[in-house]
C-alpha cells in the first residue's frame, strides 16, 4: 500500500488545504463557540429559572436538539432558514441566506444546547450563599449572576467548555454534505479531481488527530491549573 502512495499530492495542495479549508473550519468553529457559549448560558439561566414557563421552555429546547442527529439539523437549517426568513419580512420568495450563514446558524443553536449544560452545572457549582450574599449587598438577579456567579462558573467550566469546543471542531466537517470547502470538503474535491481518496483522507485523518490531540493536552494542562471552586 505505501508503495503506492503518492505523497505528491499531498505536497501539492497542503497549502490550498490550509488557506482555504482549515481557515474556513476554524473560522466557523469559533464563530460557532462564541454564539453558542452565549445562548447556551442564557439557555442555562432560563433552565435555572424560578419561572415554570421559561424553564419548561429552555429545558424543551435543550432536550429536544440533543435528541436530533446534527447531520439532520444542518440540512433542516440549509433548507428551512430560507423559507422562515422569507415568512418572517413578508417576501414572496425565499431570502438567500449563503451556506456559511446557514451553518453558521445550525451550529450555534445546536452547540448551545450542549454548552447550555455546561454552563448549568458550572453555575450550580458556586454554593447558594454567594447569591444570598450578593443579594444582601442590595444586587438584583444580573447583578449577581454576572458579577459573582458566571466569572466563577466559567472559570470552573473552561476545561470542559474547551472539550464541547474540540467536539465542535470536529462536526464542522458535517458541512461537508452541503458542499461547503471547509477542510474535508477541500480534501475531498482535490482526492476526486486526483483520484487519490486514500492518500487524502489519511492525510485529513491525521491532522484531526494532531490538532485535536494537541488541544486535549492543553486541556487537560488546564483541568490542572484551574481550581474548582467550591
Amino acid at each position: 500500500m505505501l508503495a503506492n502512495f503518492d505523497f505528491e499530492v499531498i505536497s501539492n495542495s497542503w497549502v490550498y488545504l490550509f488557506q482555504t479549508g482549515m481557515v474556513f473550519t476554524l473560522k466557523l468553529t469559533a464563530l460557532s463557540m462564541l454564539g453558542g457559549i452565549l445562548l447556551g448560558t442564557v439557555l442555562a439561566m432560563m433552565r435555572l429559572s424560578s419561572i415554570k414557563a421559561v424553564s419548561l421552555f429552555a429545558s424543551s429546547y435543550v432536550n429536544l436538539v440533543r435528541s436530533v442527529p446534527l447531520v439532520l439539523v444542518i440540512f433542516w437549517f440549509y433548507f428551512l432558514v430560507p423559507y422562515i426568513a422569507a415568512w418572517v419580512i413578508g417576501a414572496d420568495e425565499p431570502v438567500k441566506v449563503g451556506a456559511f450563514s446557514s451553518a453558521l446558524i445550525t451550529f450555534i443553536m445546536f452547540e448551545a444546547a450542549y454548552y447550555c449544560e455546561i454552563m448549568r452545572s458550572g453555575i450550580q457549582s458556586i454554593p447558594r450563599g454567594q447569591v444570598w450574599a450578593g443579594q444582601a449587598l442590595g444586587m438584583n438577579y444580573f447583578q449577581t449572576m454576572s458579577n459573582i456567579v458566571l466569572p466563577q462558573a466559567f472559570r470552573n467550566m473552561i476545561p470542559v467548555l474547551l472539550t464541547q469546543t474540540i467536539v465542535l471542531f470536529q462536526d464542522v466537517s458535517l458541512v461537508y454534505v452541503l458542499s461547503i470547502p471547509d477542510f474535508v470538503g477541500a480534501a475531498s474535491k482535490i482526492a476526486q479531481r486526483d483520484g487519490r481518496l486514500i492518500e487524502m483522507y489519511i492525510f485529513v485523518a491525521v491532522v484531526y488527530f494532531v490538532i485535536c490531540f494537541a488541544l486535549s493536552v492543553l486541556v487537560k494542562h488546564l483541568h490542572k491549573r484551574v481550581a474548582i471552586i467550591r
